[in-house]
């Protein structure tokens, strides 16, 4: 496998931010993998996560939302963000080199993919991939963050713990019934960041290495 540190320039006014392609030898799909809101693009969860889907022969292009390039602790408005992860894509389009294209993310990556998506159409990207989509925040339990999604015209696939707290099961269940396209995998025992615990039997390495063999099972499907 390759790993390969690059730059994505998303444009004059935002400037450029890093990015990481993780290529294993005969790649069947790439997957652009935006972080969560509190993690960069080096996170454990994020480095693991690509790592078991170089394993299932899924290459990855990891990248920074500009706050975390520029070492902020807010995360970006959707004006910055939606032009970063559109940057993303089409690079990884260019790297893909003929590869069907996923995109996708972690939270709040996962979320402003699929705030890109509703509003422009995505061409060359075959699906999209939501590693613990944040329906609402654990204060305010409802499916208004949803509304966008109907707009959506990509497969979807969401990846949801049990235990996760920004996604009641009944909810993001709920959601997914009503759209067309969408594929809900329930990742019994984990939170919102897939940790589970020790009585579940599964750790938390395992639970990763099911959301990677999940994605792939999926990505075949389409």
């Amino acid at each position: 496998m390759s790993i390969i540190n690059l730059k994505i320039n998303i444009s004059e006014e935002l400037g450029s931010v890093s990015a990481i392609l993780n290529q294993p030898k005969n790649s069947k799909y790439l997957l652009v993998l935006a972080h969560g809101a509190g993690a960069d693009m080096t996170h454990a969860f994020m480095e693991t996560l690509s790592n078991d889907l170089a394993k299932k022969e899924i290459a990855t292009l990891r990248f920074n939302f500009r706050y975390k390039e520029l070492g902020k602790g807010a995360p970006d408005r959707p004006k910055v963000a939606l032009p970063t992860v559109k940057a993303a894509i089409e690079k990884g389009i260019e790297l893909a080199n003929g590869l069907p294209v996923l995109a996708g993310g972690k939270s709040f990556g996962g979320r402003m993919t699929s705030q890109l998506a509703a509003t422009e159409t995505l061409e060359n990207v075959k699906g999209l991939v939501f590693f613990g989509f944040p329906l609402h925040s654990p204060a305010k339990v409802g499916i208004e963050r949803a509304a966008h999604l109907q707009d959506i015209v990509h497969p979807m696939l969401f990846l949801q713990g049990t235990r996760d707290t920004l996604a009641k099961i009944p909810l993001i269940t709920q959601v997914c019934d009503g759209l067309d396209k969408a594929t809900l995998s329930i990742m019994d025992g984990g939170d919102h960041s897939f940790k589970t615990l020790k009585r579940s039997g599964i750790t938390h390495e395992e639970m990763i290495e099911k959301l990677a063999n999940t994605t792939r099972m999926w990505a075949d499907e389409l």
